[in-house]
C-alpha cells in the first residue's frame, strides 16, 4: 500500500470514529453507557457492526472514548467560554449560565450526560466509574477555585469551597432533572438559589 494511500485510510477511520463516538454520546445520555452496543451504533449508522467492532475493539473501550468526547464537547460549551471571564464571581457566574443552558437546550439528548450516567457507575468499581468520577472531581474543583478567589479578593464573604462547590453543583443536578421532568420554574430556582452563594458580604 502506498504512503498516500495509507494517510487516506486513517483519515477515513479518524472520520468514522468521531461519527460513531459523537452518535453514541447522544444515545448514553439518553439510555446510558449501558445502552450502548456495536450492534445497535451499526443499525442505526447503517455500517457493519464488524467495521465498528475494528475501529474500537472492545465495548469497554467504546466506552471510554464516549465519555472522553462528552468531555471535550462539555468543555467547548460550557468551560471555555466561561474562561474568558475575569475569575471569582463573575467566571462562576458564566460557568453556572452557560451550565443552565447546556440543561435548558440540551447538548446532548438526555440532558446532562453525567446525570444520567454517574448513578449507573457509582456502584460499579472499575474504568468508567473511575474516568466518570474524575471529570467530576474536576468540575467542582473548577467550581471551588473560583469561589476561593472570590472569597479571598472579598467578593463574597468566606465560605468552606468545597462544601458550596458542592452545594452549587447539586442545585445544577437538580436544575437539570427539573428540566427534564418539564419543570418551567427550576431555571429560576437554581438562580436564586445559587445567587445565594455568591451574594457580597454582608
Amino acid at each position: 500500500m502506498s504512503e498516500v494511500a495509507h494517510d487516506g485510510r486513517l483519515l477515513r477511520g479518524a472520520r468514522s470514529r468521531r461519527t460513531v463516538v459523537r452518535h453514541a454520546v447522544d444515545i448514553a445520555s439518553l439510555d446510558g453507557l449501558d445502552g450502548l452496543s456495536f450492534g445497535r451504533l451499526a443499525a442505526d449508522l447503517g455500517v457493519s457492526k464488524g467495521g465498528i467492532q475494528t475501529l474500537f475493539g472492545t465495548k469497554d473501550n467504546l466506552q471510554v472514548a464516549v465519555v472522553e468526547a462528552a468531555r471535550e464537547a462539555f468543555e467547548e460549551a460550557v468551560i471555555r467560554p466561561a474562561l474568558t471571564r475575569p475569575p471569582g464571581v463573575a467566571r462562576l457566574r458564566a460557568l453556572v449560565d452557560r451550565w443552565i443552558a447546556y440543561a435548558e437546550e440540551p447538548l446532548f439528548p438526555g440532558g446532562c450526560f453525567w446525570a444520567a450516567n454517574l448513578p449507573v457507575f457509582d456502584s460499579k468499581p472499575g474504568p468508567m466509574r473511575d474516568v466518570l468520577a474524575r471529570q467530576q472531581r474536576a468540575w467542582r474543583g473548577l467550581i471551588a477555585g473560583e469561589l476561593h478567589h472570590a472569597a479571598d479578593t472579598g467578593e463574597i464573604a468566606a465560605v468552606d469551597v468545597d462544601l458550596v462547590a458542592f452545594q452549587i453543583d447539586a442545585v445544577l443536578t437538580a436544575t437539570n432533572t427539573a428540566l427534564r421532568l418539564g419543570d418551567d420554574t427550576a431555571v429560576d430556582t437554581a438562580s436564586r438559589a445559587i445567587n445565594e452563594f455568591l451574594a457580597p458580604p454582608r
